[in-house]
């Protein structure tokens, strides 16, 4: 049980470092006049092969705290892990929401500034802040 718990969180963190920094790389990107430019492709390349990897660290993510929950079970007066659920399904929509501004910058469409995805990268750390307190707390609702 601890090896799966340890292996959670590994690849939870990991999957955290990729959502921490492919929207800095769109600051970056946003930054660029020229999408023509060396420097926009290099970027744009970084942010794909990091996107990809996200996906290769949320499978087990997922899957090892789906094995955490069907070990441990949650009876009534769980409602932290309802409220915690909604935070990864949030976090899943904000992994699938980089995929998608990606997919802008890849067809040269992106219409939002810099400052906006200044903004927009710390939502991560917002999620990860609730998602680690309901665990930690286990607040009864």
């Amino acid at each position: 049980m601890l090896w799966l718990k340890t292996l959670h969180i590994v690849f939870v963190v990991s999957l955290f470092g990729v959502l921490f920094y492919v929207p800095r790389i769109f600051v970056n990107l946003a930054q660029v006049k020229d999408t023509q430019s060396m420097e926009y492709q290099r970027l744009l390349g970084m942010a794909e092969r990091l996107y990809r990897f996200g996906h290769i660290l949320a499978i087990p993510a997922l899957g090892f705290g789906v094995s955490l929950w069907a070990l441990y079970g949650i009876g009534s007066g769980q409602t932290w892990f309802y409220a915690k659920m909604v935070v990864v399904v949030l976090i899943f929509g904000y992994h699938h929401a980089c995929g998608l501004l990606l997919g802008k910058f890849k067809n040269r469409k992106n219409q939002r500034s810099e400052k906006w995805f200044r903004w927009f990268n710390e939502v991560p750390v917002l999620l990860l802040f609730v998602a680690v307190a309901l665990v930690v707390m286990k607040p009864q609702f």
